[in-house]
């Protein structure tokens, strides 16, 4: 029993960055569902990013200030303003965009959508020549892997088809159907999936920002915070003007709360520390590999406790997407190894040419240079 539990224990460590994807893949499931049902149940986008983002500010804020009270470097105005923009332009109006999207979609669209934010980074990094665009296999598998993704989104969004199984049939004793069964016109589905790639679209700009940013500001949780609140105030001030009406702001103890909750702290909180240990450990392009994974499930649980009903062309549209993920993740990761075999190289090339130099000196620097050799033995 006790070898049992202890291979048990080892394989636990073994594959914790895995068991880690899995679990936040399963928090991003529950943030589409409970954010579909409090948006379904009335409650205003514009409320909800306001109300989300203070609970992630409420969650946040101590850890900032007890793990980097020291380490955080001096607030300037101009890096204040340059925060501040970035929340403003970038997390208050993607969140914004993509919960008034989500009133027109279904969860499990708006799941699908994020596939889109890899490709969208690389394109807009090519145009802002951060990164270069080679001419080789894992520059085309990149453009591939981006067109291709591009292209399951405009299927997922135009292209509905026959139904995957046969939809559920209505009461018509009482002429009422179930309260969460509810059906898209398609005006509003093209309505839905612009503002979703209007959604993506800031959010991959927001990514792109973070860059320079970070570079001035490093203290991440900090900077997160300061993001979350400064996105709190706008939204809030927003919502302010959009929705005069007291009775859209008030909470109770309802799906609104728990929606806005655990958005705000565990979707914020525990999944950023979550991301961050499971990059630190295998790397940025493993994280990204799971992120279908959060599409199977949410589009599992939309079609029972929603009623929505998969059509053959958004699945077509999704396999599109994860097939474009995949090829853009491979030609991103196989470029990152030749980068590392080419810096390889370089560094034993210049450890034998200054192998091969200090032979060419005299015989007294000679016997220096060559003890500090790594490849000399002494006799």
């Amino acid at each position: 029993m006790k070898a049992f539990i202890q291979n048990c224990r080892i394989g636990v460590e073994k594959h914790k960055p895995y068991i880690a994807m899995i679990v936040i893949n399963i928090i991003y499931t529950g943030m589409s569902l409970f954010s579909k049902a409090a948006i379904s149940q009335g409650m205003k986008p514009s409320v909800f990013v306001a109300y989300r983002q203070g609970f992630a500010t409420i969650a946040l804020a101590p850890c900032a200030i007890f793990f980097e009270s020291k380490k955080s470097p001096p607030m300037t105005f101009r890096i204040f303003c340059k925060i501040l923009f970035v929340s403003l332009c970038g997390v208050t109006l993607s969140l914004n965009l993509y919960y008034v999207g989500m009133n027109y979609t279904s969860a499990t669209f708006a799941t699908a959508m994020t596939n889109t934010i890899p490709a969208m980074v690389f394109i807009m990094a090519v145009c802002l020549r951060m990164e270069r665009l080679e001419r080789n296999w894992q520059g085309m598998a990149k453009v591939l892997g981006s067109v291709v993704g591009i292209s399951g989104a405009m299927v997922f969004t135009f292209i509905k088809g026959p139904p995957l199984y046969p939809e559920p049939t209505l009461n018509h004793i009482s002429g009422q159907s179930s309260s969460n069964n509810r059906t898209y016109s398609k005006e509003d589905w093209i309505k839905g999936s612009i503002l979703m790639l209007g959604a993506n679209l800031t959010w991959s700009l927001w990514l792109i920002m973070q860059g320079p940013i970070l570079k001035q500001y490093p203290a991440k949780l900090r900077l997160t915070t300061l993001q979350c609140s400064f996105s709190c105030i706008g939204s809030t001030v927003w919502g302010a003007v959009i929705e005069r009406d007291i009775s859209s702001w008030k909470l109770g103890w309802d799906v609104n709360l728990l929606s806005v909750a655990y958005c705000g702290i565990v979707v914020t909180g525990i999944t950023y520390w979550l991301q961050v240990w499971v990059v630190e450990k295998k790397g940025p392009v493993f994280t990204a590999m799971f992120s279908p994974l959060a599409l199977v499930l949410t589009a599992f649980m939309s079609a029972i406790l929603f009623k929505e009903t998969l059509h053959w062309g958004s699945v077509g549209g999704a396999v599109l997407l994860v097939g474009g993920l995949y090829s853009f993740l491979w030609g991103k990761n196989r470029e990152a190894k030749v980068e590392t075999e080419q810096k390889t190289e370089q560094i034993k090339e210049g450890i034998s040419l200054e192998c091969i130099t200090c032979t060419t000196l005299p015989n007294e620097q000679q016997t220096e240079k060559k003890e500090g050799c790594p490849h000399y033995q002494m006799p």
